[in-house]
This record gives structure tokens, C-alpha cells and sequence, in this order.
């Protein structure tokens, strides 16, 4: 499949790495629905990537949200055959911290979040692409994850965080060969550190310390890379079942 045939959905639409992801995919020629919380946010990012994007309010939390925004995004676009999971929460927390043990509220907030609504996700977007017409390869669609090098290296304070990412690479290659039936592929992404919202925020002096942790290029990651990887995911269909760490070979230390 070619990037600029996509009907891409990308969960967590309004910021970050999703909104990086939604404006690149549209200056390559697709069409994109952004999913996000943030209805102010999400409504801006639309109008600013202009008419082949559209928003839709969603919690990916709520089943019966995600079933509903999928349908209308499939309206919105005369189909989906990508779906790009990037809504999630960074949920720092110590199983042990100053104020006593961690919430089991709080360690399941960030479970429902970045994993169930990642599968929630996944689900309600292939019930669709499975009717789509397949191409030469019999390919239907292609469902990205958005894991994270913490999926490998966690540091104090991301048990809740690194479970999630984990999970999220867990559940790829099941997905992939479940789905291959019906010409559907799954792939996940493992960034590394990144500057999104989150990073930007923080001082100078801090920017360049992380910076300093990733052996090359000694920088942090540009959003725009993220992107380019999913796009690369989308036209390659030999790429499935699989997790592509995209960290410049960090492995990051415990704290």
C-alpha cells in the first residue's frame, strides 16, 4: 500500500508524537481522523492540518466510545485501513514513595489507558478493515503500537509505565498472526526519548542531559521520525509482528 492512499486514525491525535504522526501522513497525501480527549486541542490540530484531516472526541477507555469514533472516521474518510495507537499517559509513580505505596487506582488508570485502550483500539478498527477490499497482496489494513523503550530498560518510578509498554509488544505478534487471515498487519514502535510536549517543557539544561544519554545522533528524537517510521511500517508489508526500537541505540540506566 502506498502512504498516500491511507485513511489513517491516530489515537492521541491532538499532541505529541500522534499529532506528528497526523501531519505528516497528511503532507504525504492521506487522509486522517485524529482520536483524542481533548476536544479543543484536537479540533485545533485539524483545522490546522487543513481539509484532509477531521477530529472525533474520543476516551479510548470506553468501548462504546472507541466503536463509535472508529464508524465515524470511517464515514469521515470513505474508509480506515491504518490505525496509528498513540494516546497514553506517562503515569510516574513509585511502588514505595514518600506518601506510602503506590494506588492500585492509580497503577490500573494507567493499564485502562496505554494497553486495554490500545486493544480496544486494535479491535474495533480491524472489524472494519476486514471488509475493505484487499490489494495485490491481499493486504487490508495495518494496526501500529505505540510501545516504548521503557518496554525494555523501565526506570524507578515506570513499573505501571513499562507494564504497559510491554504489554502493548506483547500483544503485537499474537495480533499479526491472528489477523493475517484476514490481510491485516500489526507492528509496534518503541521511541525512544523524544521531543514532544512533555520534553519541550523542560529547562535547556535538562534537554541537552537526556541528549546526552543517546549514544547517536546525540539529540533527542524528532516527532517527524516517528512518522516517517509509520509510514515506512505502512508500505512495507513484510513488516509485521514486530517491535522497531527507534531510541539511537539508548539503553537507559535505572533512574
Amino acid at each position: 500500500m502506498k502512504i498516500a492512499e491511507a485513511c489513517a486514525v491516530i489515537t492521541g491525535g491532538a499532541s505529541g508524537l500522534g499529532n506528528a504522526a497526523a501531519r505528516y501522513l497528511a503532507a504525504q497525501g492521506s487522509r486522517v481522523t485524529l482520536l483524542d480527549v481533548q476536544d479543543g486541542p484536537g479540533r485545533a490540530a485539524a483545522a490546522e492540518i487543513g481539509a484532509a484531516a477531521s477530529f472525533v472526541k474520543c476516551d479510548v477507555t470506553s468501548e462504546a466510545e472507541v466503536v463509535a469514533s472508529m464508524e465515524a472516521a470511517r464515514e469521515n474518510m470513505g474508509g480506515i485501513n491504518l490505525l496509528v495507537n498513540c494516546a497514553g499517559v506517562i503515569g510516574a509513580a513509585r511502588v514505595l514513595g514518600r506518601n506510602g505505596p503506590m494506588a492500585g487506582e492509580f497503577f490500573t488508570k494507567v493499564i485502562h489507558i496505554n494497553l486495554i485502550g490500545t486493544f480496544l483500539c486494535d479491535k474495533a478498527a480491524a472489524a472494519l478493515m476486514q471488509h475493505n477490499v484487499p490489494n495485490e497482496d491481499g493486504e487490508r489494513g495495518v494496526l501500529i503500537h505505540t510501545s516504548s523503550v521503557a518496554a525494555f530498560e523501565g526506570q524507578i518510578g515506570q513499573a505501571a509505565y513499562s507494564a504497559t509498554k510491554a504489554a502493548v509488544m506483547g500483544m503485537t505478534l499474537p495480533i499479526a498472526r491472528e489477523l493475517a487471515a484476514f490481510g491485516i498487519r500489526c507492528m509496534s514502535i518503541a521511541p525512544g526519548i523524544f521531543l514532544t510536549p512533555m520534553v519541550a517543557a523542560m529547562s535547556k539544561e535538562n534537554q541537552e542531559s537526556l541528549a546526552k544519554q543517546i549514544p547517536f545522533p546525540a539529540r533527542l528524537g524528532k516527532p517527524e521520525e516517528f512518522a516517517r517510521l509509520v509510514a515506512t511500517i505502512f508500505e512495507i508489508p513484510m513488516l509485521n509482528g514486530e517491535t522497531i526500537r527507534l531510541d539511537g541505540a539508548v539503553r537507559m540506566q535505572p533512574k
